[in-house]
């Protein structure tokens, strides 16, 4: 796994969200952009993690933050997860894995003994250059909102 560091530049990408919306990497030059990648809607420690920043997106708006959630499950999954959990911010369906592996965070994964490729939970706070000024390896589901404003 080749993940993305600070300092580093934000991939190009071109990405449809939760309603077939078009999200591409220069849409968000100018902006302050929060990518987080999470393994599979609607399971427990993503409901956990996206339903932190729902209940924190205004905070995060008013630092000046875009927010993108991001996983390679499809388009009506993501809609899904929106729905049911009225998610203020798009989520891209990434189903080529083309940020996925852009940001390198499509790698071995480990549990209860087994092993698979898999995405691994990361963030990426980018600046309005598209530089990577902070990754967030160690994402604690529940307070993952606080854990980037701070």
């Amino acid at each position: 796994m080749n993940t993305l560091k600070t300092g580093d530049i934000m991939p190009s990408f071109q990405v449809n969200d939760h309603l077939g919306n078009l999200h591409r990497s220069e849409d968000y030059l100018g902006k302050k952009v929060i990518v987080f990648f999470y393994p599979k809607a609607n399971t427990p420690g993503c409901t956990a993690e996206a339903c932190s920043l729902r209940d924190h997106y205004k905070e995060l708006q008013a630092a000046g933050y875009a927010l993108l959630g991001v996983s390679a499950d499809t388009e009506k999954a993501q809609k899904n997860f929106v729905d049911k959990y009225d998610f203020p911010f798009p989520l891209l369906a990434d189903t080529e894995k083309e940020l996925i592996q852009g940001f390198g965070v499509w790698g071995l994964k480990k549990f209860m003994g087994k092993e698979y490729d898999g995405i691994h939970r990361m963030t990426f706070v980018i600046d309005e250059k598209g530089v990577i000024v902070r990754v967030i390896d160690k994402v604690k589901t529940k307070e993952h909102a606080q854990q980037i404003l701070e």
